[in-house]
């Protein structure tokens, strides 16, 4: 895992003024920090964050009606079968669960796509690119994990670049749960859905204990 050096009070000045440009300026001080100026944290390893991509790929294609038999031959053959939470076995194998709730998820998946340069921008007032598909294994073809590894995929971003995300993400995300709690909508027409979910892969992907790397579904908001 790559460290991260750098410290959050530097980082939520900067968010501040990221703030301000998407209008959303007067941030209350009382936010706390997305994580404290004693941890360490880091980057996972690229291998995990593909394969975490490889996963929420194949959940997109399930919701919409990838074969069940299909999918799984190919997290089989991916070898990232241990990596699935046990909603996500049920889902894929079975189809169990809210098919809404895991589309959803299409927001994480692009938040893991920018934390591996693949997408160019998590702009929190744009929904996902449209050539997201385009950007990750194609399991029409089948393109196997190893050979979407295989292409000439640009370098992840830097820790820095990511906690930065994050702590904008997080604020964002209080901000929207203090509108609800309000009665209100989400300031400046915010989508809180999409806010969640992008700040669920960003905290998935920061790992605060060298002991302790909380699975997709351990992840606490």
């Amino acid at each position: 895992m790559a460290p991260l050096i750098t410290d959050p009070r530097h980082i939520r000045h900067r968010t501040f003024a990221g703030l301000d440009r998407l209008g959303l300026g007067g941030l209350p001080d009382r936010f706390p920090l997305a994580f404290s100026p004693n941890d360490r944290p880091r980057l996972r390893s690229r291998s995990d964050i593909e394969a975490r991509a490889a996963i929420l790929n194949v959940v997109q294609a399930r919701v919409f009606d990838m074969p069940e038999d299909m999918a799984m031959r190919w997290l089989l053959d991916a070898h990232v079968l241990d990596e699935l939470t046990p909603g996500e076995w049920g889902f894929i194998a079975c189809g169990r669960g809210d098919r809404i709730l895991y589309a959803d998820q299409l927001e994480s998946l692009f938040a893991l796509a920018w934390i591996l340069g693949l997408a160019h921008h998590l702009d929190p007032t744009t929904p996902c690119s449209e050539d997201l598909p385009d950007l990750l294994p194609d399991l029409r073809a089948p393109e196997s994990l190893a050979d979407w590894r295989g292409r000439r995929l640009p370098a992840q971003r830097d820790p820095g670049e990511i906690a930065e995300m994050l702590d904008l993400y997080y604020c964002l995300d209080w901000m929207c749960e203090q509108a609800h709690q309000s009665g209100m909508a989400p300031p400046h027409g915010l989508d809180a859905n999409l806010i969640w979910h992008r700040r669920w892969a960003l905290e998935w992907a920061l790992v605060f204990s060298p002991t302790n790397a909380p699975r997709w579904d351990q992840i606490q908001l």
